[in-house]
């Protein structure tokens, strides 16, 4: 099996998105009612927050790379 790493950012993004599309689902399907302006500030936010922490993961992971050496302790 593959394995990938975790991409944090990319998982809030993701997140925030879908709350947007079931927030938005529900008041179409009649559950509840929101204003139409409540997204904006929800999907702006969220994607700030994203990209902050993807930043901030590209940062400690270049970290822990520079600190690496070439030789297998093992």
């Amino acid at each position: 099996m593959l394995r990938h790493e975790l991409q944090p950012g990319k998982l809030i993004a993701g997140l925030v998105l879908v709350l947007a599309g079931v927030l938005y689902a529900g008041d179409a399907g009649g559950a509840w009612e929101i204003p139409w302006f409540v997204v904006i500030p929800l999907v702006t936010g969220g994607l700030c927050l994203a990209g902050a922490v993807a930043f901030l993961t590209g940062r400690v992971r270049r970290r822990r790379q520079k600190g690496r050496t070439g030789a297998d302790p093992a």
